[in-house]
């Protein structure tokens, strides 16, 4: 045996020990600061709370766009200073309409849990409905003006993460559908659901904000330069349509430019992306692989219509519904939002979410169209068509990361019609119970 091999077993114990004990301490360190910040929620006064939690979520959407647990510790303690706020404050908190819905389906996915193939596998999927307190907790801390610097700082650090993804392009290899660029994220598919975001984000803030516009005209040509690098379609289909859906709102005239610049792109972008664009045929294996699950999907629903089969349950029972010369015979998910939510978790939850998603589009074009705040409203139209558009090919709105952003942008526009937190009259005003959607 060489002196390498008899190195080996004694170092991996000690790389191991090492590992640990920086894991542990790691996690000692979190509960201090945790602990730390719990104590200073409690005695901090009310305006600097708000603040310091305000800049604590704002981080949370920025970070998001790097790294899952970095963005969810952050949004745990911004979540922390909310609730500390509302318990304060003593008077129930504002919310959007679309509020409600989305609360209903998340009480209709604990009974679906309830009733799951395995509960408890379920109902611990079922954790990340506690990302849904996004919304309460935006429409409290980023209120009035905050609501458009929370904008900016998601655009700047997308700028940021879009540059990783050229670079992974360009200078990496990352340029094939076996190798896409990833950001800093855990998976492709979660970069390009983020940049599509972003990107939506900063065509609505150069259509529908008179000032300051250099900066949103040099971030949207280098964001779809990104995206197209991404090589990820449904991303390109959802920020596709809900730029058009903004060039419409803006004025039905600008729809002449769309096919130009669709040829212009094509002709512009680099083969490795005309090609992934013009695969896009029934007959390709990821294509075919999407109409079978439908099917798939469409009987799961036959079987069980009421409650699904439960959260996180689609991959144990995909074997039974394979279909003909199957593409995959395992997936943990439907590559398709709402075959996914029926499937998963019965009809009425399904219903329940088309709510959801009816209520806030009808809130937000209507906000769009009449003010204030129109260019973080078309942000919202964006992000919601664009989850649609793209949810079509891919379960986006089961990823954490894109969850988070998307319920954020969403939720701004209508904590930007409240008044600032920092002002004289936010606390009367609010201390009205309020569903935003219908404040003046």
């Amino acid at each position: 045996m060489t002196p390498d091999h008899v190195g080996a077993p004694v170092l991996m114990p000690a790389v191991f020990a090492i590992a640990g004990t920086v894991r542990i301490a790691g996690g000692v360190i979190l509960a201090l600061v945790t602990a730390w910040w719990i104590v200073l929620s409690v005695r901090l006064p009310i305006a600097r709370l708000s603040r310091l939690s305000f800049g604590v979520l704002v981080g949370s959407l920025a970070v998001v766009q790097f790294n899952l647990l970095g963005a969810q510790i952050l949004f745990g303690w911004a979540a922390i200073g909310w609730l500390s706020l509302l318990l304060r404050d003593r008077m129930p908190p504002s919310l959007p309409l679309f509020a409600w819905p989305l609360a209903g389906y998340a009480a209709l996915t604990l009974v679906s849990s309830a009733f799951s193939l395995a509960p408890r596998a379920s109902f611990w999927d079922s954790r990340q409905l506690v990302l849904f307190l996004m919304v309460p907790v935006v429409m409290r801390l980023a209120r009035g003006s905050r609501a458009m610097r929370a904008v900016d700082v998601v655009l700047a650090l997308g700028a940021a993460g879009a540059l990783i993804g050229v670079i992974e392009f360009a200078m990496l290899g990352h340029n094939n559908a076996n190798n896409r660029p990833m950001g800093m994220l855990s998976h492709y598919m979660t970069y390009a659901g983020v940049l599509m975001l972003v990107t939506c984000t900063a065509a609505a803030r150069l259509l529908f904000y008179g000032e300051r516009r250099v900066w949103p005209g040099v971030a949207v040509p280098a964001l779809l330069a990104a995206l197209a690098m991404s090589l990820t379609v449904n991303a390109y289909v959802g920020a596709a349509v809900a730029i058009t859906t903004l060039l419409a709102l803006r004025h039905v005239r600008l729809l002449l430019v769309v096919p130009v610049l669709v040829v212009i792109a094509v002709l512009l972008a680099p083969v490795p992306v005309r090609e992934r664009v013009l695969s896009m045929s029934p007959q390709q294996d990821s294509n075919r692989d999407r109409l079978q699950m439908l099917e798939m999907g469409r009987e799961i629903v036959r079987d069980h219509p009421v409650f699904g089969v439960g959260p996180n349950m689609i991959g144990r029972v995909y074997g039974q519904y394979l279909q003909p010369n199957p593409v995959h015979t395992y997936n943990p998910h439907l590559h398709n939002v709402p075959a996914q939510i029926a499937a998963e978790r019965g009809v009425p939850a399904l219903v329940m979410w088309l709510a959801f998603v009816v209520t806030a589009l009808i809130s937000l074009i209507r906000q769009l169209r009449r003010g204030p705040a129109r260019s973080i409203a078309g942000a919202g139209v964006a992000a919601l068509v664009a989850m649609l558009a793209a949810g079509l090919f891919e379960y986006n709105f089961g990823d954490s990361e894109f969850l988070m952003l998307f319920l954020g942008l969403i939720t701004l526009p209508f904590a930007a019609r409240l008044p600032d937190a920092d002002s004289p009259s936010a606390v009367p005003i609010a201390a009205t119970p309020a569903v935003a959607g219908q404040t003046r």
